[in-house]
């Protein structure tokens, strides 16, 4: 495996089965589904690769001196440690461009969970190496997003930090004012009611660039 992530990803159950079906890949068990739109599969390509799933620590190369095994027990010892956090729900909206779920309601509890995944585990992540840096666009952050990026590995965390399930690539706002209503429709009964963020779920980067659900830790 090339890279390691640490995510949320709602046990099974109808939340997780409508974001299979609407990537059109089940990534705890590399299943091809069927997607509810034909225009889907042009529209979903880096999402379906990553598999459904809200990233808590983003997709790092291990430290030399960690291995996968190491990198369990570390995410074992944490999750025991960490409580579960309840959202009020989650809404399918826009967000930079692609469609996502967020949370409805307040975030700082969850906020403070993801803060605390990012920097206990940070001793598993090898440095950035320059053409990691370069990839996340240096010029285009913010000081404080590359001070982010420099310490931490990815710009988007702690302060910065904004739960959301990516749904879809980039799109135009023709595509997302179409693509919206078919998504708000395809998540409505698995929407209904409190969703729980109780496990850290462990995934890797296999060779081609797809990401692999490996297991998931139980919080408390």
């Amino acid at each position: 495996m090339k890279r390691y992530a640490i995510y949320f990803v709602p046990p099974f159950g109808p939340l997780a089965m409508a974001g299979a079906g609407w990537l059109g890949r089940d990534a705890a068990t590399g299943t091809s589904l069927p997607q509810p739109d034909p225009a889907l599969p042009a529209l979903t390509g880096a999402p379906r690769r990553y598999g459904f799933h809200a990233t808590l620590k983003a997709p790092f190369r291990l430290a030399g001196h960690e291995s996968p095994e190491s990198l369990r027990t570390g995410l074992t010892d944490l999750a025991r440690k960490l409580r579960p956090v309840v959202m009020d729900g989650l809404s399918v909206q826009c967000f930079h461009g692609f469609l996502a779920l967020l949370p409805v309601g307040g975030t700082a509890p969850l906020n403070g969970l993801a803060a605390e995944v990012v920097m206990q585990l940070d001793r598993f992540r090898a440095p950035l190496s320059a053409a990691e840096i370069a990839r996340r666009n240096p010029d285009a952050l913010t000081a404080r997003q590359r001070a982010l990026l420099e310490a931490w590995g990815y710009p988007l965390v702690l302060d910065e930090f904004r739960f959301h399930m990516t749904l879809t690539d980039r799109l135009t706002p023709d595509q997302a004012a179409g693509l919206l209503p078919l998504a708000q429709a395809h998540f409505a009964d698995a929407l209904k009611g409190p969703v729980e963020v109780d496990a850290l779920t462990l995934f890797a980067e296999d060779e081609t660039g797809v990401f692999h659900q490996l297991d998931r830790f139980e919080l408390g």
